[in-house]
């Protein structure tokens, strides 16, 4: 069976907006999921790391992904969702029940913690993409997982299944990229998973990004990303440039506080964060307060009519 790749190339990887009694918030993610699509994002990440998946039920990932999937509706916006464990046989089970709540694709981590080997890795993916009928994206994050997956791992996977249809890349290893862009077809997309690295790694090829800070600059990063495509560097650079700064200090604290306060001080959701992650303290308010005041600094402002 053939699968069609994902036409979208800015893909916000949403934050979970939970209550102050840790229930999921949905009208506020319903609110957030509009302002994502209002502002250039042309895909959504639900259930990842930066939605906090560690801490959410599999019931109330359900949840998520059909209140997001509601707010998309017929818009030309792709839903992804991550559905991983670091077992393959519960990834599997997971994956069944995401794939038949309706996504364009499912995004599967490199199994973390028990490190495993390449062959591991291509044993793993095999097995996931011959038991779920649905695109599959790669998600390569030694950070994370500890063990970086191979680009010649990547390229035997791309070959032998055509549900993998792509990777999202967190890796700042450049030379990485070349080496995947070139062994794996034109089919398979790879897009950046580190923000500050998405348009360097579009110039050896990736096709867009996963973005955490497109919640803040998404309008920016829709306009960075399409100047590139239309050739204007210049441009491009210069987009890349005055979102640097949110690029470094939204990962200060661990993802995803600082940018679920920075959305709470928009009023787009409270910042409410689970169990292990903790609510920044007075000094770390004050260096998000900073933050804030660049991003309202630099995003276009609303024309003035008389």
């Amino acid at each position: 069976m053939a699968y069609q790749t994902l036409d979208c190339d800015l893909i916000t990887a949403i934050v979970t907006p939970f209550t102050a009694d840790q229930k999921i918030d949905y009208p506020a993610l319903e609110r957030l999921t509009q302002y994502l699509i209002d502002t250039g994002s042309d895909g959504i990440l639900v259930n990842g790391s930066t939605g906090e998946n560690p801490t959410v039920t599999q019931s109330e990932k359900m949840a998520v992904l059909r209140t997001v999937k509601q707010v998309i509706g017929s818009k030309p916006v792709k839903l992804i969702a991550g559905s991983a464990t670091n077992d393959t046989q519960s990834t599997i089970d997971l994956s069944l029940e995401t794939a038949q709540a309706g996504v364009d694709a499912l995004l599967i981590v490199v199994p973390y913690y028990n490190k495993p080997s390449q062959k591991g890795m291509i044993a793993h993916y095999g097995a996931i993409a011959q038991a779920v009928d649905a695109p599959i994206i790669i998600y390569n994050i030694p950070g994370r997982s500890i063990v970086n997956m191979q680009p010649e791992t990547q390229a035997y996977l791309a070959a032998h299944y055509d549900n993998i249809i792509g990777v999202k890349q967190s890796n700042p290893d450049m030379d990485q990229v070349s080496d995947i862009r070139a062994k794996t077809p034109e089919s398979y997309r790879i897009w950046c998973g580190d923000d500050s690295l998405i348009l360097p790694m579009m110039t050896l090829g990736a096709y867009g990004a996963f973005s955490v800070s497109s919640h803040l600059t998404g309008v920016l990063m829709r306009e960075m990303i399409d100047a590139f495509k239309k050739c204007d560097l210049e441009k491009a650079l210069q987009l890349h440039l005055r979102q640097m700064e949110v690029f470094k200090e939204i990962f200060f604290l661990p993802n995803p506080t600082v940018v679920k306060t920075c959305l709470a001080k928009m009023g787009l959701i409270e910042g409410y964060l689970r169990l292990p992650l903790v609510s920044p303290d007075e000094d770390e308010m004050k260096r998000i307060d900073r933050l804030v005041a660049y991003v309202h600094d630099i995003l276009p402002k609303p024309a003035v009519t008389t």
